[in-house]
Order: C-alpha cells, then sequence, then structure tokens
C-alpha cells in the first residue's frame, strides 16, 4: 500500500509537472513571438554579437538593406558588415563598443547596390552576473534624412536670399524718398547760388566800367556822377550779403550731400558720435516734403542731442516711423505728429506720436515681424519696421511701439548716449 501511495504522488508530481512545463512553453512562444513581432517591425537596423564581435542574430532591415539572409550573416565578423572607410570601429569591438556606449556614431555598411551611411548606437549586454557577454547595436538610416536636411538647407538659403532681396526692395523705396527729397531740397540752395552769381556779374561789369573811367584820369565831378549813376555804393553794401548767402547754399549742398552719403553707407561703417536732433529733423524734413497733405508737425528735442552710431542708419529708421506716421493719419480730418526727445541716466530716448488709428492690441507682439504690415497690397512690403528694430538693436538699444496720448500710435527709441557735461532732462 505505501508503494501504490508513493506511486500515485509521483505520478501527480508528474502530471503537475507537465502542466507547468506546458505553461512555460506556451508563455516561451509567446515571448519569442513577441520579440519576432518586434525586431521585424523595426525600420532600424538591429545587431547582435558576442564578446569576440562574431554576429549572432540580426533583423529582417539589415537583411533588407544587405540582401542577404539573416542565417548568411549568424558567425561572421561584425567587420564584414561595414565599408573600409568604418571597419576600424568594427575591428575595436573589443577595446571600446564593450568599455562604453556609443551614441550616434556615424558609420557605413556595405548594402545591395552602394554603402548606406548610418548613425549607430551600441549597448553592451550582461549575463545574470553582470559580466559582458555581446553587444547590440541599432543603426538608423541616415540617407533620407541628411537628403532632407539638405533640402531644408537649401530651401532656407533660398528663402533667406529672398528675405535679403526684399529687405534691399524696402531700402532702396527709403533711398528713393530720400532722393526724391534731397533732389527737392537741392533746388533751393542752388537756385539762389545761381541768382547770386548772376547778380554779382553783373556787378562786377559795372565796377570793371567804373574802375576804369577812374584809371582814365576823369574828372572828379564826373566820376562822382558816374559813381552815383553806377550805384557803387549799394553794390558794395549789397556784395556781403551775397557773398554769405552763396556760401550758405553752397554748406546746405554739402551737408544734403554728407545726409546721403552717410544714409547710403553700409552697416559696416565706423560708429562715430552725432547729433541724433540734426538727423532727426532733416529725415522728417525729407519725409514731410513728399506728403499730400498739410501735416501739424512739432518737433521737440534738445541741443545739443549726442548719440553714438551709424547716423545713417538712424536716419533710415526716423524716416521709415515718420513715414508711417504719415501713412497713418493720412485719413485724419486734422493730421498732427509730434517728435520728443531727450536723455535719462545713460539712455536717451526719442518719441513718434500720431493722432492716427494706432496700433491694434493684437498686433503689438507681431508688429516688428517681417512682412506683417497691415498696409493694402502693394503699399508696403512689412519689412520697414522689422529693419529699423534689427538697427535699432545692433545699437544697443530698444524700438517699442505703444498708444500716444494723441489718439493713436507711439513708437519710442532708446539708446545708448555720448557721457557729456551739463543737466539731463527726465523722460516722461
Amino acid at each position: 500500500m505505501d508503494v501504490i501511495h508513493k506511486m500515485d504522488e509521483t505520478y501527480e508530481n508528474l502530471v503537475r509537472y507537465q502542466i507547468e512545463l506546458e505553461q512555460k512553453n506556451t508563455e516561451l512562444e509567446e515571448v519569442q513571438t513577441f520579440i519576432a513581432s518586434v525586431q521585424s517591425s523595426m525600420t532600424d537596423v538591429m545587431i547582435v554579437c558576442d564578446v569576440e564581435g562574431r554576429i549572432q542574430q540580426v533583423n529582417k532591415s539589415l537583411e533588407a538593406l544587405t540582401g542577404r539572409a539573416a542565417a548568411d550573416w549568424v558567425g561572421q565578423p561584425l567587420s564584414e558588415l561595414f565599408a573600409p572607410s568604418s571597419k576600424a570601429l568594427a575591428e575595436s569591438f573589443k577595446e571600446r563598443l564593450l568599455k562604453q556606449p556609443v551614441h550616434d556614431c556615424e558609420v557605413s555598411m556595405i548594402g545591395t547596390e552602394e554603402t548606406v551611411p548610418l548613425s549607430l548606437n551600441c549597448s553592451t549586454r550582461f549575463d545574470p552576473r553582470r559580466r559582458p557577454v555581446g553587444a547590440v547595436l541599432i543603426g538608423r538610416p541616415v540617407g533620407e534624412l541628411r537628403r532632407a536636411y539638405e533640402a531644408l538647407n537649401k530651401a532656407h538659403d533660398q528663402l533667406k536670399e529672398a528675405q535679403k532681396n526684399l529687405v534691399q526692395a524696402e531700402k532702396m523705396a527709403s533711398l528713393g524718398r530720400l532722393v526724391a527729397g534731397v533732389a527737392h531740397e537741392l533746388n533751393n540752395p542752388i537756385s539762389f547760388v545761381y541768382g547770386n552769381v548772376h547778380v554779382l556779374q553783373r556787378y562786377v561789369h559795372k565796377l570793371d566800367e567804373y574802375l576804369a573811367a577812374i584809371h582814365a584820369g576823369d574828372l572828379d565831378e564826373a566820376l562822382e556822377a558816374q559813381r552815383k549813376r553806377l550805384r557803387i555804393d549799394k553794390i558794395l553794401a549789397d556784395l556781403a550779403p551775397l557773398m554769405e548767402g552763396t556760401l550758405e547754399g553752397a554748406e546746405r549742398v554739402r551737408d544734403l550731400v554728407e545726409d546721403l552719403r552717410r544714409f547710403s553707407g553700409g552697416q559696416k561703417s565706423r560708429s562715430a558720435s552725432f547729433d541724433l536732433s540734426h538727423v532727426v529733423k532733416t529725415a522728417a524734413h525729407w519725409v514731410l516734403k513728399g506728403a499730400r497733405r498739410e501735416i501739424d508737425v512739432r518737433i521737440d528735442l534738445p541741443e545739443p542731442f549726442l548719440a553714438v552710431g551709424h547716423a545713417g542708419q538712424l536716419h533710415q529708421v526716423v524716416m521709415n516711423l515718420v513715414q508711417n506716421a504719415v501713412d497713418a493719419v493720412a485719413e485724419h480730418p486734422a493730421p498732427q505728429l509730434r517728435v520728443r526727445g531727450g536723455v535719462a541716466a545713460d539712455m536717451l530716448w526719442l518719441e513718434i506720436h500720431d493722432n492716427g488709428p494706432g496700433v491694434a492690441p493684437a498686433d503689438l507682439e507681431h508688429i516688428f515681424e517681417p512682412f506683417f504690415t497691415r498696409k493694402p497690397v502693394g503699399q508696403g512690403t512689412g519689412l520697414g519696421l522689422s529693419i529699423s528694430y534689427g538697427i535699432v538693436t545692433e545699437h544697443g538699444g530698444t524700438l517699442r511701439a505703444g498708444a500716444s496720448d494723441l489718439g493713436g500710435a507711439i513708437f519710442r527709441i532708446e539708446l545708448p548716449r555720448e557721457a557729456a557735461d551739463g543737466g539731463e532732462a527726465e523722460a516722461p
């Protein structure tokens, strides 16, 4: 009976072990199926090798990349997969790959028709006792990614070139307005220079006749009569004012040409101290000369108003801001423009106000972005404020927009100022 009882227990144990073994086999098959499905669905190349660098397993992505079955690679040296330029990495497998992980190392693998660049990552495999038994290498083909980057870079270069052309177009538009103002301003001083010179020429003829009479030895009575007839005394009195007017006209022409030279100068010009008041008044004068209607303009700036930087570039900024203000008040029945400035601490400030419709609050955070404009198509490129913002920033300053107490918009510029003796006006 004892023997029979023991046999029954042994049979029960065998049955239980058999059931557990079948369960373990089922779980193992499920795990193997799961791992196989993961490996087959991987788009990246996977290579498993031992500590000697011999291939133990690869996935379907490597089969597709190399055109060879996985069984053909099992047992082969890892270096057989790589192009000559990358064999050194595979040959240093034990010395390098098993000691520390490899991240994003670019290698070239032999493909079906040509070498394929891969971004390779490698991790060491360990046994339960934490001894290295091999490595797992994961490689991602970077050919498509590289071509995408190249296309992106090309598109970016094209966009930069287009933006550069638009910026140049905006500069040329500003330069066109400036040249129109210069042409208008040059006409006035040149006209009275020419007029004065012609008058001087007539005076010279009369002086020649008078002096010729003196040299001829005429009688004193006749000489005095001729002096009165030719109005020599009045001519002598007019000579000094005429010459002063001629010199003033010439100086104005010189100043206009100098302002034009500064404006058209590149950004690589040397920084220098200059009178910002003169720059602002000149820029405003040229823009307002081209306005199609009268605008109530008031300019309140300290004298002198010294700044450090590129006068031509800041001239362009002021012209852009004043032009925007003029455009904003074009439909207003009583257009107004106010320009104020002062100094505070180590900064100087300049404000341009208008009583136009102003800037919508939703547009304030985008107003200095390239190509952003609310003007109708064909009347603005949206680059003027972006260019102005960049110029002011390069000068170490700030350019902000807001609501003016006139009811329209205000643009405020703050710039580092030249250290100068004397009092400072407080900013509002």
